[in-house]
């Protein structure tokens, strides 16, 4: 098939001015090089990840919207905090958009590019909201023959952050997991592996309708953090499972404290030696989201043996290495449908994901509704 001279591709840009400016910008159609194709994106999802990017730390409340098709533009005002937060990419225009999944319609001349022309691929490579990506071959998970676009559009960021959460535990000795915002996408797979595997599960979610999704799908420990018994019925949780990892998407606040103390306190009913250290058993926590901006507060009253750290799954692949990184996405391809199937509450354009309406739905990171961009549909 013949290609379009140009095709379109979302940007955002922070200005010396103090503004964000997210637009469709025309980008030239790329001769892929030996090595590269081009795939034709047919759908990527709107994850949070994507959105730390799109937006950084504007203020989305006051987002206004302008013209239509491709000469819609998003604005919106950036505070002097968000401008110092922010300095490094001022002026530069990003491409956004993590994973996603389409058609190799042109290849370079290697036999690894030539072997995808024509096939549907997953991709993780950024810049996914366009129309056109060109990108290494060796970026692009072939799917099956059953498999659509829509099915494996999400096929990275969440099946393999979950089952890196996982590996993670394994690799470091931990025997249970505690995770938080549970009844998230991500959180359901995690949920169907950890049954798979044996693993337990804790799961921390905010109100009593999130805990009726976990319930449905089979959880068995479930703490909502709204209620009075929270900090017990955690404790309680921890204790039945030995749990002393969590995974924590909220980033801010005082909630990896107040698992590091539940561990604690779980650590302590087990009989033994009293120590002004704490338990001897290590405790962590790593921060892998940030749907809670505020500074994160730590009450150390939980001993000595615990850590606090940042978790990210490019760093975690890239350390664990390609023939682990080959195991799980083989895993995540054959359970594509199943374990990792990913369900969409809204299909939008380049241009409708550019509206102020629109914006301000997927920006509020509902628990159930997850927003496919779909470049190919019309403007």
């Amino acid at each position: 098939m013949s290609l379009p001279e140009t095709y379109l591709q979302m940007l955002s840009t922070v200005t010396e001015a103090g503004e964000l400016w997210m637009e469709l910008k025309e980008q030239p159609m790329p001769t892929p090089k030996p090595d590269q194709v081009i795939v034709r994106v047919e759908a990527t999802p709107i994850n949070p990840s994507d959105q730390g990017v799109m937006f950084g730390w504007s203020s989305m409340g006051k987002a206004k919207g302008s013209g239509s098709g491709a000469e819609a533009v998003l604005t919106a005002p950036v505070p002097p905090v968000g401008m110092k937060t922010m300095k490094a990419r001022i002026g530069q225009s990003l491409p956004v958009g993590n994973e996603g999944a389409g058609f190799v319609v042109a290849a370079g001349d290697s036999p690894a590019a030539q072997a995808l022309m024509g096939k549907l691929v997953a991709v993780m490579g950024g810049g996914m909201y366009a129309q056109y990506r060109c990108l290494p071959a060796m970026m692009c998970m072939p799917l099956l023959e059953e498999h659509t676009a829509k099915d494996g559009a999400s096929c990275f960021v969440n099946p393999l952050t979950a089952l890196c959460f996982l590996e993670t535990m394994r690799a470091e000795g931990h025997k249970a997991i505690v995770h938080t915002a549970a009844a998230s996408n991500l959180g359901q797979m995690l949920n169907h592996i950890c049954q798979a595997d044996g693993v337990d599960l804790v799961n921390i979610v905010r109100r009593p309708e999130q805990a009726e999704i976990l319930e449905k799908i089979g959880a068995r420990y479930i703490c909502d953090s709204s209620s009075d018994s929270f900090a017990a019925d955690l404790t309680d949780a921890i204790h039945a499972t030995g749990a002393t990892l969590a995974f924590d998407a909220t980033g801010g606040g005082d909630l990896a404290s107040k698992i590091l103390s539940a561990m604690e306190a779980a650590a302590a009913r087990t009989p033994g030696a009293y120590s002004i250290y704490g338990s001897i058993h290590h405790k962590q926590v790593y921060l892998y989201g940030g749907l809670d901006v505020s500074p994160t507060t730590l009450n150390r009253g939980y001993g000595m043996a615990w850590g606090v750290g940042g978790w990210l799954l490019p760093n975690f692949l890239a350390k664990a290495g390609q023939e682990v990184a080959a195991r799980l996405r083989a895993r995540v391809v054959a359970e594509l449908k199943t374990t990792f199937a990913s369900h969409y509450t809204d299909e939008i354009s380049l241009s409708r994901a550019l509206q102020p309406e629109i914006v301000a739905r997927y920006y509020a990171k509902t628990t159930g509704e997850k927003f496919l961009v779909c470049p190919q549909m019309d403007l």
